[in-house]
């Protein structure tokens, strides 16, 4: 997946925004929350991801812990152009509902994701 269709992708889901933080890292949020980060050139990607996915990305070998969030259960992807278009929106589509079902009520309400 190329850059351009990966900030496509992440705009496009619901309430989705996007912020440069860190020195130039695109920062995808929902709801003021984050769901996935790229560095400056838009060759790694990190993201939430759930459990299952988490030990199974990095049992194949497509991902590892991110750093400083693998706690959280975030991966990183080393080279974002490898990646399946399709497999990268799921992944996203799944962050993004990781993270907005954390959400309070009010927010989702305000948000339009109820």
């Amino acid at each position: 997946m190329g850059p351009e269709a990966f900030d496509t992708a992440a705009l496009a889901l619901p309430a989705a925004t996007c912020s440069i933080q860190w020195g130039g890292e695109r920062v995808y949020k929902v709801g003021g929350k984050m769901f996935a980060v790229t560095d400056e050139a838009t060759t790694r990607v990190s993201m939430k991801v759930t459990d299952i996915a988490y030990e199974a990305l990095q049992e194949i070998g497509l991902a590892r812990a991110a750093p400083y969030l693998a706690r959280a259960k975030w991966l990183q992807f080393p080279d974002l152009a490898s990646l399946d278009d399709t497999d990268v929106a799921h992944w996203l589509a799944t962050a993004h509902g990781l993270v907005a079902a954390k959400l309070t009520r009010a927010a989702k309400r305000e948000l339009g994701l109820l």
